[in-house]
């Protein structure tokens, strides 16, 4: 059964998307810590981080610093952190945070947006690509 990012990688849910290419995908989390938290996922479906082929794992890593540099340059922040937890979906994301403080880190901080904000938003960071 298709994970709930294939889904939306299959166009089957919506997203607000940032950036895709032949094996990556980024979108805004609907759930975000800080204005412009962003997912970036393999489009091969896999479990665990350290699962993936080393290839794809180096290229998920280059595509989600081009990705945290574009939220740097569009967002109001003093640094963009990168964490890999992934206990929420079984397909591997590396959460990109816009970070002021520690509190957008700890995942117990979220923020409210509307439609219209998370796709300003996205529309930001994709023109930074």
């Amino acid at each position: 059964m298709p994970t709930l990012f294939t889904k939306i990688i299959n166009g089957e849910i919506p997203c607000y998307k940032i950036a895709e290419d032949e094996n990556f995908f980024a979108f805004l989390d609907i759930n975000p810590n800080a204005k412009g938290h962003t997912l970036c996922i393999p489009k091969q479906e896999v479990d665990k981080i350290m699962d993936l082929d080393e290839k794809i794992y180096l290229g998920l890593m280059a595509f989600s610093r081009k990705v945290g540099k574009a939220i740097e340059a569009s967002m109001d922040c003093k640094r963009v952190g990168m964490m890999v937890i992934g206990l929420e979906v079984p397909h591997v994301h590396v959460h990109m945070i816009p970070l002021n403080g520690m509190a957008e880190a700890t995942f117990q901080h979220k923020v409210k947006l509307e439609k219209e904000e998370f796709k300003a938003i996205a529309d930001s960071i994709r023109s930074k690509m």
